[in-house]
């Protein structure tokens, strides 16, 4: 069954790093599969950061975070990154993984099958 788990989350200030990590808790085998990055802020609706599509590696990003983060697969951990440099306060969420959805060239799909149950980023001073 898969039951993904998202860490690496906290508290860093604007201009500030850090590394997100996806794995699954059941040993499932995300070494094949798409992958999303999503997050939610409060009043506002869920947002597509970033994908990959693990099989071959193709990656997209939001344009707010081109530049600036940076998504990779450890298929030897079965794990996938999400390394956030260059912080800002809009950046600040919890942060998903899921999948089963779609990594397009330019989107992703709003409706992806798994989920983990988030990490908190805030960014603030």
């Amino acid at each position: 069954q898969v039951q993904l788990v998202e860490s690496g989350g906290g508290l860093v200030q604007p201009g500030g790093s850090l590394r997100l990590s996806c794995s699954d808790s059941n040993g499932f085998d995300l070494r094949y599969t798409a992958i999303g990055w999503f997050r939610q802020a409060p009043g506002v609706e869920r947002e597509g950061v970033s994908c990959i599509r693990n099989h071959n590696g193709f990656t997209n990003y939001v344009d707010s975070v081109k530049g600036r983060f940076t998504i990779t697969s450890d298929k030897a951990k079965n794990t996938i990154y999400l390394q956030m440099d260059n912080l800002k306060p809009e950046d600040t969420a919890i942060y998903y993984c899921a999948i089963g959805g779609v990594c397009g060239e330019n989107y992703m799909s709003p409706r992806w099958d798994y989920w983990g149950q988030g990490t908190q980023v805030t960014v603030a001073s």
